[in-house]
This record gives C-alpha cells, structure tokens and sequence, in this order.
C-alpha cells in the first residue's frame, strides 16, 4: 500500500472513530485518537491533527458539522486546539482569535450539530 493509500485507511478509520463518537455525544482528546489509530510515535498528535483537517475540509464541502469539534485538547477546558478554530475560518465556519468566548461559543454549536447530525443514525 502506498503512503496515500495508508493516510487514507487512516482517515476513514478516525472518521469511522468520530462517528461512533458523535453517537454517544462523546468528545475524545487528542492522545486518546492518537491511541484508538494505533499510532506510534514520533509526531503522533501532529499526524492525528492533519488527518482531522482533512475531514474538517471534507465535512465543510459536503455542508456537513465538523466532526473535528469532537477532539479537545487535555489542557484546553475542554476545546480544541488553536488550529481547529484556524481552519474552521479558513474553511469560511468561524471568525475570531482561538483564545476568546466566541471561540467557545462557535465550538460549543459545532458540537451541539454534530451530536443532532449524527444522533438520527443511532436511534435505529
């Protein structure tokens, strides 16, 4: 398998990962995924957080809530790291700094949509 393909397998899976997440209206941190991929070391958070871009930019193309918003940093309260909020703008879905209540407030109703979105394919 190539690089690309393996990067692939990876994503579905953490995308796969998320939803099951999103069901349960469950968040996870970063080291956890790192751990449910069965990453190794080195640069594990950061291979972790490139793969969450990327589902970031499929979500946001299909019109869909970005899973990503599941993934909270350890020492954050409970948000995302800075580069969430940094590509929900460049993905047009957010204006601010990182750092401030609004950034809070747009995460909390990127949550909230997940966990309605991906509720409808618990229930059954």
């Amino acid at each position: 398998m190539s690089g690309n393909d393996d990067a692939r397998v990876l994503k579905d899976r953490l995308r796969h990962i998320l939803i099951e997440l999103a069901q349960t209206e469950t968040v996870v941190t970063y080291r956890d995924l790192t751990e449910r991929l069965g990453l190794t070391p080195p640069q594990t958070i950061h291979r972790v957080v490139g793969l969450l871009e990327k589902l970031m930019a499929e979500d946001a193309e299909a019109g869909r809530p970005l899973l990503a918003a599941l993934c909270v940093g350890r020492l954050r309260h409970d948000l995302p790291a800075p580069g969430f909020f940094m590509t929900s703008e460049a993905l047009g879905r957010f204006a601010g700094a990182p750092e401030r209540p609004v950034a809070r407030d747009f995460h909390a109703r990127e949550l909230a949509q997940v966990f309605d979105f991906y509720r409808q394919f618990h229930s059954g």
